[in-house]
């Protein structure tokens, strides 16, 4: 089968072993593969540790082609009640935590030693690929024939984003009246906006590209409301960073209410923080969110599954053979999201 590698910093496709099944789980025939912000940091960073194992591609959609385990549909979505069997078309996410360790009890389910531990193999920018017992129980979920497969690749993502919003304070189904401002409008900024909005959070989004911000406003998502009459900007009550621009974090500051929240949901370059005295004397909080846990992943499928968030048309298609095609094009901005199908 093809499987995408790193060699030399680069992305090269070559010819492996379909996974055999010689431990609880399924295999699974890879029908798509979004190309993630993370894959393309990997990318940027592989020439620093050019003997490391590096996994291209999680947010995938595929078919069950092989299964030896009953495990009776995903645990934290109740729809789920037949077992996964072959023929089955799911999306997954690639994590999942222990849910006993002092991280997960503690709700910080991403930290957990167990949760770094799990992966697909050998990585979604493959024909096919093997997922255990446990991702079948906890990331793993059977789509209905309305869900179309490019909504259903943002599975995995959205839930990143579910998590920060869950982490930043907020309660899926309560009322908020409160605004919160995205600043970035990469895939994850538009995510982290459509996910603030299905929380029922007054929504704007920030982006220094005017293609971006125009983009955004298609899916409903506005800049920053300005107060005409005193020539100011409105303050928010939660800023979520999803901008990789340490110019940014002054951003956030100048926008952020006394008392508000900054949801860091970003790595940036250099070692650049907020201001002590700013989060001191405004009474700021500053957080940040990595990865979802079962649960997000589970409010995830459900948001994409009843078509509350529908994310069609946002992604440019490629084939896996023109991977690093995929790569160029979003390191050079020429398209939003890239969606490798098989």
């Amino acid at each position: 089968m093809k499987s995408a590698i790193l060699k030399n910093g680069k992305v090269e496709i070559i010819e492996t072993k379909i996974p055999a099944l010689t431990a609880p789980g399924a295999i699974i025939k890879v029908i798509a593969c979004g190309l993630c912000g993370s894959d393309i940091v990997k990318i940027k960073h592989s020439a620093q540790n050019p003997d490391a194992k590096i996994v291209l591609g999680h947010e995938v959609v595929g078919e069950i082609v092989e299964i030896n385990t009953q495990i009776v549909g995903n645990s934290y979505y109740s729809d789920n009640k037949t077992p996964f069997k072959t023929g089955d078309i799911v999306c997954l996410g690639h994590h999942y935590p222990c849910m006993e360790c002092d991280f997960c009890k503690n709700g910080n389910h991403s930290m957990c030693k167990g949760f770094k531990a799990t992966n697909i193999s050998p990585a979604g920018f493959s024909e096919y690929i093997y997922v255990s017992e446990g991702h079948l129980k906890n990331t793993v979920f059977k789509l209905s024939e309305h869900i179309n497969v490019e909504n259903a690749t943002f599975m995995e993502p959205l839930a990143c984003c579910i998590r920060a919003i869950r982490r930043a304070g907020y309660v899926y189904g309560n009322k908020n009246i409160q605004k919160a401002l995205v600043i970035g409008l990469g895939s994850i900024g538009l995510l982290m906006s459509l996910g603030l909005k299905a929380f029922g959070i007054e929504a704007f989004g920030l982006d220094i590209n005017p293609k971006r911000q125009d983009f955004a406003a298609k899916f409903g998502i506005q800049g920053p409301d300005i107060d005409l009459e005193n020539g100011q900007n409105q303050l928010y009550d939660a800023i979520f960073m999803t901008s990789g621009s340490y110019r940014a974090i002054d951003t956030a500051l100048k926008y952020v209410k006394d008392g508000g929240k900054i949801l860091v949901f970003s790595s940036v370059e250099g070692d650049f923080g907020y201001k002590n005295n700013e989060i001191y004397y405004r009474e700021l909080t500053v957080l940040g969110s990595y990865s979802p846990a079962p649960v997000d992943l589970a409010l995830s499928f459900e948001l994409l599954n009843r078509g509350i968030i529908d994310l069609s048309g946002v992604s440019t298609d490629y084939t896996l053979d023109n991977l690093a095609s995929a790569v160029d094009d979003i390191m050079l901005n020429k398209i939003f999201k890239a969606c490798v199908k098989l």
